[in-house]
């Protein structure tokens, strides 16, 4: 049996600083280069989401339109969409997805433009084709949502 002068010495156990700091210092080169190709990614995510939620608020109207056998004017202002009924100065479709005037708001952050207000009818074509350009005010970039003669939309850049 071993007395307690007679046991061998074993080594502290754990890390020295200079570990913990190299593994610190690796962990700090990784997030710096990991971050910004996040934020790239995370912002035009945010982009497409927010063109994909206009196309399907537009071919929300298109389906109204067929539906009700009556045309429906989209109304796109910068931060908000409007359908209305019969033209564009008809009467203001209220239901799921739209506030008590009927308008439909856009994410946070995005800012709409079109060359013009499609007009769907009973048949679902779209006159005027127009095309619908989502901008994210953060950081510039664009994608157009394209309202074509025959009723199709779509995105693209």
């Amino acid at each position: 049996m071993w007395t307690r002068k007679q046991r061998p010495e074993r080594p502290e156990a754990g890390y020295s600083v200079a570990e913990v700091a190299m593994v610190m210092a690796i962990v700090g080169v990784l997030a710096g280069i990991a971050i910004p190709s996040f934020l790239t990614y995370y912002q035009a995510s945010r982009l497409r989401v927010a063109a994909e939620e206009v196309a399907a608020f537009v071919n929300q109207a298109r389906h109204i339109g067929i539906r009700e056998n009556v045309g429906v004017c989209v109304l796109i202002n910068p931060t908000t969409l409007q359908y209305r009924l019969g033209t564009c100065a008809g009467t203001a479709w209220v239901g799921a997805g739209s506030d008590a005037a009927g308008h439909i708001n856009m994410p946070q952050g995005v800012r709409l433009a079109a060359n013009a207000n499609p007009v769907f009818n009973y048949l679902g074509a779209a006159v005027p084709a127009a095309a619908i350009t989502v901008t994210n005010s953060q950081d510039g970039r664009t994608l157009k949502v394209t309202v074509a003669a025959s009723g199709r939309v779509s995105i693209g850049p």
